[in-house]
């Protein structure tokens, strides 16, 4: 049996789990509501605060579900109860982060400001201390949609790998490669 699949999901005290027809699951704790559909073959179930998740049969397909669809819902389970959180760092001289309702704009080296509207389900912030890096802060409970809006931005302007200038997540390691030497005669 898959390791990850069989584990159970342990319930806070202030998360409800609903499991309801057609295997549509139901989460909702003290952050919000997520829902997440489930493959009919899939059994979920919720007994005693736990949330089990087990698959019919050993077939390959059956196999591949049950521990993907376990990791979602534990997903879901800890953004409606802690929420996520990314950090994002612009690296370079002048480059700057500004945040207004939904809408971030930053200033990375363009001739022009880049704007991006953030979805309603993500709160942002940004912070600049002198002599830091200014760093965008993105806070939402569900997992996918941060990961998808933190690609987004980063994808703006990539790290380039001789300086470093670019928008990186923080504490992330980026390959450096060395510069041109100078011919030796």
């Amino acid at each position: 049996m898959s390791r990850i699949g069989k584990a159970p999901i342990e319930l806070p005290k202030n998360v409800t789990v609903e499991v309801a027809a057609g295997n549509m699951v139901k989460v909702k704790g003290p952050k919000g509501e997520l829902f997440q559909a489930v493959d009919p073959d899939i059994i979920v179930k919720v007994e005693n605060g736990t949330l089990t998740v087990t698959r019919p049969t050993e077939q390959k397909r059956h196999k591949a579900l049950h521990g993907t669809y376990r990791a979602l819902l534990s997903s879901l389970v800890k953004g409606v109860s802690d929420g996520y959180k990314s950090e994002l760092e612009l690296v370079g001289v002048g480059y700057r982060a500004d945040v207004a309702k939904q809408v971030l704009t930053l200033s990375v080296g363009y001739s022009h400001p880049v704007v991006v509207l953030l979805p309603t389900e993500i709160k942002a912030s940004a912070k600049q201390d002198k002599g830091q890096n200014p760093i965008v802060t993105l806070e939402c409970t569900d997992k996918d949609l941060l990961g998808l809006v933190c690609a987004k931005i980063r994808t703006i302007r990539k790290p380039e790998p001789y300086k470093g200038k670019g928008i990186k997540f923080v504490g992330e390691i980026l390959r450096r490669k060395a510069g041109k030497s100078a011919a030796k005669k």
